[in-house]
């Protein structure tokens, strides 16, 4: 990736005072090591009239997923190529702006011992950026860098120029025109170049909140597009990005020393996607004394370890795994040594790498986890061997004619020796009050099965691939509807179970509840 700076000499002041203010000499190439590669520092020009300074970022794929325990940009699941191919090496990014800030350092902060009296000059500037990632277009590059006295020059770049009906990749060629103290335009760099690529390369913690206000004081406070510069600067995080805002607002620039264990309860709720009062909940102030209904979800989760354990699996599959909260349990016990989960949504998978913090896991935890994209719409041969496999929620995401194809890919091809189905139960739906007649309970249900429905279609699968099957009731059962949920356990060529193991006559399961289903995605 390249980046150059240059500016133009005026009276008294010949151009080559840019290697004063870099603090890099304009007759010489020189190379400092990064966590990722090597920058290189030049200048293709320099003279009295003109001298411009160019960083090189040769970038090391391979160290670059070394580094990242193997596991891609972001914790990118099922990536093995993606990991060494993909733009990281030529399109400005954070790594980018990393080095940009390392080697470059001193000038960003305004500093120049040999010649004290640059830093504070306004220079005639000109920056250029031949790849950049803009995901919001030239017309987001202008809206960002526009306001702070750049004149924006960005054109996109063709996905290739050969065959123009293709059209634009997400990635422009980027000039700017300013006048203005080199630190200011280093600083814009630093906060702007990983904006525009909406992504970051290492984990995102409250330390980057004081670089974010310690690079964009003097022009973020005012910026018409703060809350989205925040935002993506802080990698969506909540609790970050609401501190960032919060200080910027108040003026408070320098960090405060949090009050005790509050760090520790904000990197819980980033982990766990929820507000830290929601973990800080320990003392409930209206009524400390009441207990609380223990959420569905957790139930249901409750339930399929149960199983699990009881299965003596080591081996498992969570099929339709979503953002990961299974996984979390699966990986806090040891008894399961070897944990993949799939989905065929990319989203998901990102969201579960980051709730199981799998940048940041240690090597032997690492080893016990996989994440792979696939759909449970074809046979896999990357899902057979398991002694157990797990479909959370899945079923009723399949359209109808499709359900034999699922059959047959997770009871026929994959064959484990244990299956753990769970589903809505829709003769509970009478029961939620805030579900209208006739609905079910999420957009994108296919259908909700009754016991009886269920029922059937459990023993018909467990018929025709050598299985039986028992029905558990997980949650509050409800005399006339029975449980929220339906829960079926299916073992493969006995295991204690007669094909028809229900308690009393109808399949038994859990219910739905909308916050899981909100993270659940389709399978199919």
């Amino acid at each position: 990736m390249f980046l150059t700076i240059g500016t133009s000499g005026g009276v008294g002041r010949p151009a080559t005072d840019l290697g004063f203010l870099l603090h890099k000499h304009p007759g010489k190439v020189q190379a400092f090591s990064t966590a990722q590669g090597t920058a290189h520092v030049f200048y293709p020009e320099a003279d009295e009239d003109r001298c411009t300074a160019a960083l090189l970022l040769e970038v090391d794929p391979v160290a670059l997923v070394r580094r990242g325990r193997g596991k891609g940009r972001g914790g990118s699941p099922d990536a093995a190529l993606g990991q060494y191919v993909n733009d990281r090496p030529y399109a400005a990014s954070s790594l980018l702006a990393v080095a940009l800030g390392g080697v470059f350092g001193s000038a960003m902060r305004g500093q120049c011992r040999a010649r004290p009296e640059l830093p504070g000059l306004a220079l005639p500037l000109r920056v250029e950026v031949p790849a950049l990632p803009a995901r919001g277009g030239a017309e987001l590059v202008r809206r960002l860098f526009e306001p702070l006295g750049w004149a924006v020059w960005a054109e996109a770049v063709a996905l290739d120029e050969t065959f123009p009906e293709w059209g634009d990749s997400p990635y422009v060629r980027l000039g700017l025109d300013g006048e203005m103290r080199l630190s200011e335009a280093l600083r814009h760099l630093y906060v702007l170049l990983p904006v525009l690529d909406d992504a970051k390369h290492y984990w995102v913690t409250a330390d980057e909140v004081d670089k974010l206000l310690r690079a964009g004081e003097g022009w973020l406070e005012g910026h018409p597009e703060q809350e989205l510069i925040v935002g993506r600067y802080l990698a969506r995080r909540r609790e970050l990005t609401r501190d960032a805002l919060e200080r910027l607002e108040t003026g408070q620039l320098e960090g405060e020393q949090p009050e005790l264990g509050r760090s520790e309860l904000a990197r819980l709720a980033e982990v766990d996607d929820t507000a830290v009062e929601e973990i800080d909940n320990a003392v409930d102030e209206a009524a400390d004394t009441e207990e609380r209904p223990v959420p569905l979800a957790v139930r249901r989760r409750a339930a399929i370890m149960a199983e699990l354990r009881a299965a003596r699996a080591a081996r498992v599959l969570d099929l339709g795994c979503g953002q990961g909260q299974l996984l979390s349990e699966l990986l806090a016990d040891r008894q399961f040594t070897d944990i993949v989960g799939m989905d065929v949504s990319m989203r998901a998978l990102h969201a579960a790498g980051r709730r199981l913090r799998l940048d940041r896991m240690p090597e032997r935890q690492a080893r016990r986890v996989r994440l792979l994209q696939g759909s449970l719409a074809y046979v896999d041969s990357r899902l057979k061997g398991y002694d157990a496999a797990v479909l959370s929620e899945v079923v009723e995401h399949v359209d109808p004619p499709r359900l034999a194809a699922l059959e047959y890919a997770v009871f026929g091809a994959a064959r484990p020796r244990t299956v753990v189905v769970t589903t809505p139960n829709a003769e509970y739906n009478v029961r939620w009050e805030s579900l209208p007649a006739g609905h079910v309970r999420h957009h994108d249900h296919r259908f909700e099965w009754t016991r009886q429905e269920f029922g059937e279609w459990a023993r018909g699968v467990a018929g025709r691939h050598g299985y039986v099957v028992e029905f558990r009731p997980v949650g509050d059962e409800d005399p006339e509807v029975g449980p929220p949920t339906q829960l079926a356990v299916f073992r493969l060529g006995g295991g204690g179970g007669d094909g028809d193991g229900d308690r009393d006559g109808h399949g038994h399961g859990y219910g739905d509840d909308s916050q899981e289903k909100k993270e659940k995605g389709g399978l199919v």
